[in-house]
């Protein structure tokens, strides 16, 4: 008899497939670790017309059927993939989904429900697999336990379903007039019709989704906290304080087997944390591609993020005549607010061997800079997870955070006394703590034997999903009642 927690994870991107951030790399790599760790996973999403061909060519198409949505029937395809030890489904609508972005076209919420009530609709059309558990994902999947107990539950099979909502990041909730609860839900004159609205009477997918789901969870334990609060909580504290007996707080992981500095495909030169000589040929090599002074005794920070206030661009634009009179150096990597690039771009015009911004979004130059760099700054407004400074430990790049969210979980702060810690980082937000943490930072980078030292801590820690799948096959089992 197989008694493993069958999971069905939805979400709207998942690497290698689609991709936009955080929640893309979580959903590529999760369901994996967690059929290593002995659940049986399996993975939904739109069929994307960004998703490569490579990738298109290899799927098989099972049927096709009708997904009723509000008043329309609704064409959807389902197609299969074999992707390492993980069956993926496709769910295909060329009106919803042959589009140029993921997100942020103008019927997002029409596009999202579709999805939601297709995931639903297509579990009828499988016959090897009902889940125990159906894991949803950020307001794009919101839906998924509001309709599966406003209009499936009764149906064989579905009643025993239970779901899981994660929040990557709160700020995003889904929000519309409400207009959409009946024109593109179909959900007028049901309870949830009372449940998704706000306080002004519109429509907001997450809420209906944090109110029906059987558990919640967020992508770390202070994050968790945090959400309980008025600062952080995005109008929703109240309803975490309520359900706080179902909120988890599970930190996220990385590919360790794709962010390898022994073998990364994008780096120059490989190294380990007991062989370091290939970092510094690695930072060599950066400031000669950036244009940098080449030099090994500057500390050279980087960023590698949206260039957005969430992020704390405005700690580090407000720094950047400092960082110049200090002598160290500095290269950006991203895209965002006009603001930002604006003052990067500055300074990089003034101070070439100093500031390098490069503003674009590129897989093989990120890698080279948590390779070739000494510290990676992120001083983030809130994060709810970070990835980014998990990476940059993995190549022995020293983070300097903020402690908030997953950062805070994440990062140790350096001790001078006892030489303890990963990285380095403070408490408020605000540019002159900032200042003085970097300034710590450059003060160390002087001290070869103790900054290495500091490295191959960071190095060490251990940040793969392995850790994070059991918390999470431990939350699955929980509530399943085994």
């Amino acid at each position: 008899m197989n008694d493993k927690i069958k999971i069905l994870f939805a979400s709207f991107e998942a690497a290698p497939f689609s991709k936009t951030g955080g929640l893309g790399d979580v959903a590529g790599s999760l369901p994996r670790s967690l059929n290593e760790e002995g659940c049986e996973v399996r993975l939904i999403l739109p069929k994307l017309s960004c998703i490569p061909q490579r990738f298109q060519e290899r799927m098989e198409f099972v049927e096709s059927y009708y997904v009723p949505l509000g008043w329309r029937n609704c064409y959807c395809g389902l197609f299969t993939l074999q992707h390492g030890n993980t069956t993926c489904y496709f769910l295909d609508n060329e009106y919803y989904f042959n589009r140029q972005n993921v997100y942020g076209e103008f019927d997002d919420g029409e596009r999202v429900a579709f999805f939601s009530k297709a995931v639903l609709e297509t579990l009828l059309h499988i016959t090897d697999f009902m889940p125990d558990i159906i894991h949803c994902n950020d307001w794009h999947t919101a839906l998924i336990p509001v309709y599966l107990n406003e209009q499936y539950k009764n149906l064989y099979g579905f009643d025993s379903i239970k779901t899981v909502l994660t929040i990557h990041n709160l700020k995003f909730q889904g929000q519309y007039s409400q207009a959409v609860i009946g024109d593109v839900c179909g959900l007028l004159g049901t309870d949830a019709d009372r449940q998704m609205r706000t306080w002004d009477g519109s429509a907001n997918y997450l809420l209906g989704g944090l109110r029906y789901a059987d558990l919640i969870s967020t992508v770390s334990p202070t994050y968790a906290n945090e959400i309980c609060t008025q600062w952080f909580g995005e109008g929703l504290d109240w309803l975490f304080n309520e359900r706080k007996d179902r909120l988890w707080g599970i930190i996220n992981g990385i590919d360790y087997g794709s962010f390898d500095p022994h073998s990364d495909k994008y780096i120059p030169v490989h190294y380990t944390a007991d062989s370091l000589g290939g970092k510094t040929r690695c930072k060599k090599a950066l400031q000669e591609e950036l244009g940098l002074e080449v030099n090994a005794d500057r500390t050279l920070f980087a960023v590698v993020s949206r260039l957005t206030d969430q992020k704390g661009m405005d700690l580090i634009t407000y720094n950047l005549p400092w960082i110049v009179e200090s002598g160290a150096q500095l290269v950006v990597l991203g895209e965002g607010e006009e603001r930002y690039v604006e003052a990067f771009r500055h300074f990089e015009h003034i101070c070439p061997q100093q500031i390098s911004a490069r503003i674009e979004f590129s897989e093989a130059l990120s890698r080279r800079i948590y390779a070739g760099a000494d510290a990676f700054i992120m001083p983030s407004r809130f994060e709810p997870c970070g990835l980014s400074q998990m990476i940059a430990m993995r190549y022995g790049t020293i983070p300097i955070v903020r402690e908030t969210g997953g950062l805070k979980d994440t990062v140790i702060p350096y001790n001078k006394y006892t030489g303890e810690g990963t990285g380095f980082s403070f408490a408020n937000f605000n540019a002159h703590e900032l200042r003085g943490v970097m300034e710590m930072a450059m003060e160390l980078h002087k001290d070869k034997k103790h900054w290495n030292a500091l490295k191959k801590q960071a190095m060490s820690k251990d940040f793969s999903w392995d850790s994070s799948a059991k918390t999470y096959k431990e939350m699955y089992e929980t509530l399943c009642g085994r």
